[in-house]
């Protein structure tokens, strides 16, 4: 028998023992954490409802004017006026023996020699007309000191002030990351999430679609393994390492996978995370965290979001000392990097052009490494690589989805396999078909199906004319992208119908014809709607806004205008407003800006007349794929490509 047991389970006090419970190696039991600020709210709750219990005991109370009435009868011989509360009593102070005013209150004494005395209390109220009263019928009276509750007065003095610090205290200890026994001086302390040697599994197998961008950083890890070879010969490496690229094409993941690959420690950290409401904040934790990196050599420092912190100093309205000490710090600390101590700094940022020129010097990042959007064989690349932990089916065509995808990140198509997954899961299936991955690509691009909203009849054939000009101005206008679906089910939170084109092939270049003709098919819809009604609604107005900036980036970008060919008219930025916002300046006349209004004008209305003259040459098949259209709600490519070859074999053996 285990004594040691048998005398903590008869303990009658057992439950008493404060500690951890059974899960900590401990027969006590484990009490659950109460906040303290719940604590403070519940003791205080507690000594106001006892207060006013004492407050509010039973007491016989009687009207003014039958206080008074007794006074006149001489009933009462003696008052006692208090802050609120009269008594009065049948005897004088000779008579009665001396008590606390808050005895007072039982109309009885328990005194023997007082049983014959009867007190009164009333709600009385001092005037001059009430001591006239008494002088006239010689009562005696006197006014009762002040009574303040002690208990009140602790609380609200002494308690409540002292909670109320240590609470905005711990707030403010948490927002400087000191957490619940933090201080002042661990404000300082660096955020940087480590990870420890070997710890990270990322490898450069599992980023695709940026091959350029893995080549140039294969470099820095064969440095972090082999740093001999370099510091042999007398080469350096780049001390810093810029990552650029828009969001999501898997900057933090290359960083990821360049420590992976050399096996060393990872520090990461946010631009963010080193700016504060307290100034030198920052700098404390530029320090701290270069401090444990030397300490951790070789390793890697990777901060994301730079710009946070790494905004130019140049024509800046507005100070920030904070952030310039920080910045500060960060260029001392690079500029002490000691280049056979292993130590690479990686960032990562989507705007370069408002960094610092300090921070792209040579000797801090000297190195800037592009990361773009992925072309179409990055596409598949990457859908593959997600479509690994997915059960996709046997006959899903992921480079179909590759081309439908162009511009789309690395972000977007890792959304666009897990909202496949998520389709095929609602409809019940066990593996991801060819439709789930369709409808994840529409949803990305269009939005949401809004099928549940109610369109009247004629809207509905308003959008069907209106998407099936913009489908016949693609099909007929030359090096326009080829359809791939044409729908009027709403989508998203204005679209009402869609018409989606997919290019054949990633493209670079365009030429100005070709941008005509992409102005035409944004035009076409439009067109359709002024053929058939006579009229034009507002369901246009995203291809207005397109149409007007492409005229307008043609004119003033490209220098393809009559008058200014080959004329950049471009503007620049002139530091930053009071709003913080880039400011911009014109390089031409105010002239040369309605030269570019009108000739904006001129050029829409040009090709709006030319897609509306094709439209009415094919005025009959537009009304056939408009009524398909109305009937079907969804044509694909496949089956507006046979209309399309099938019209034009007829217009041709008519000819003939």
């Amino acid at each position: 028998m285990n004594t040691n047991n048998d005398n903590k389970n008869n303990d009658p006090f057992n439950f008493l023992k404060f500690g951890p419970g059974p899960g900590n190696g401990d027969n006590r039991p484990n009490f659950p954490k109460i906040p303290v600020w719940a604590i403070i709210l519940a003791l205080f709750a507690v000594l106001m409802v006892v207060n006013m219990s004492i407050a509010s005991r039973n007491d016989t109370l009687i009207p003014f004017s039958e206080f008074k009435s007794k006074i006149e009868d001489g009933q009462i011989r003696r008052v006692v006026m208090g802050q609120t509360y009269f008594f009065g009593y049948s005897a004088p102070s000779s008579a009665v023996p001396a008590v606390r005013n808050d005895q007072l209150r039982n109309l009885m004494f328990t005194d023997p020699a007082s049983r014959s005395v009867t007190a009164w209390k009333t709600v009385g109220i001092l005037s001059e007309e009430f001591i006239t009263l008494l002088d006239a019928r010689q009562i005696e009276y006197s006014v009762q000191a002040q009574e303040r509750n002690m208990l009140l007065d602790f609380i609200f003095q002494w308690i409540l002030p002292f909670a109320i610090f240590f609470l905005m205290w711990r707030f403010l200890m948490k927002k400087m990351g000191g957490g619940l026994g933090g201080s002042l001086f661990s404000a300082g302390q660096t955020r940087s999430a480590a990870v420890e040697e070997g710890k990270v599994t990322t490898r450069f197998s599992d980023v695709a679609g940026v091959d350029e961008a893995k080549e140039e950083l294969v470099e820095v890890v064969d440095f972090l393994k082999f740093p001999q070879k370099y510091t042999a010969i007398g080469g350096k490496i780049p001390r810093g390492v810029l990552l650029v690229g828009p969001p999501g094409t898997g900057k933090t993941l290359l960083a990821r996978a360049v420590a992976g690959e050399a096996g060393v420690p990872f520090f990461r950290i946010s631009g963010s995370d080193f700016v504060e409401m307290f100034v030198g904040v920052g700098a404390s934790r530029v320090r701290d965290l270069f401090k444990q990196a030397r300490e951790k050599a070789p390793c890697i420092i990777f901060i994301d979001e730079l710009d946070a912190i790494g905004k130019s100093r140049i024509n800046s309205m507005s100070s920030n000392d904070e952030r310039e000490q920080t910045l500060n710090q960060l260029l001392v600390e690079m500029d002490g990097f000691d280049v056979s101590s292993g130590l690479i700094l990686l960032a990562a940022t989507n705007r370069p052009d408002v960094l610092d020129p300090a921070l792209l010097r040579p000797g801090r990042f000297d190195r800037q490494v592009v990361v773009d959007r992925p072309d179409v064989k990055g596409r598949e690349q990457i859908l593959r690589i997600h479509a690994r932990s997915v059960k996709i089916a046997k006959e899903v065509d992921l480079v179909s989805i590759a081309r439908t995808t162009s511009g789309s990140s690395g972000a977007d198509l890792a959304n666009i396999i897990n909202e496949a997954a998520l389709l095929a899961v609602r409809a019940g299936r066990k593996e991801v078909i060819m439709d789930d991955l369709n409808e994840a690509v529409e949803k990305a691009v269009a939005g949401l199906q809004k099928k549940s909203r109610v369109i009247k009849e004629d809207e509905r054939k308003i959008v069907a004319f209106h998407e099936t000009g913009h489908a016949l101005a693609a099909a007929f206008t030359e090096g326009a992208d080829r359809v791939h679906k044409v729908s009027i089910i709403p989508r998203g939170m204005a679209a009402l119908g869609y018409t989606m084109q997919m290019p054949d092939e990633d493209r670079y270049l365009k030429t100005e014809k070709e941008l005509l003709g992409e102005i035409d098919v944004l035009l076409g819809g439009r067109a359709a709607e002024d053929l058939v009604y006579g009229s034009v609604s507002t369901g246009a107005s995203n291809d207005l806004s397109r149409a007007t900036e492409i005229v307008r980036r043609m004119i003033t970008d490209y220098g393809m205008s009559e008058r200014f060919r080959n004329v950049a008219l471009s503007q620049h930025g002139a530091g930053y407003g009071m709003s913080g916002d880039p400011k911009l300046v014109r390089d031409y006349a105010e002239t040369t800006q309605q030269y570019i209004d009108e000739e904006i004008a001129r050029v829409i209305n040009t090709r709006y007349t030319h897609i509306k003259s094709i439209l009415s040459d094919k005025k009959a098949l537009l009304e056939y794929i408009a009524s398909r259209l109305l009937e079907k709600e969804i044509i694909e490519g496949a089956e507006f490509k046979e209309i399309i070859e099938a019209e034009t074999q007829m217009a041709s053996s008519g000819n003939n």
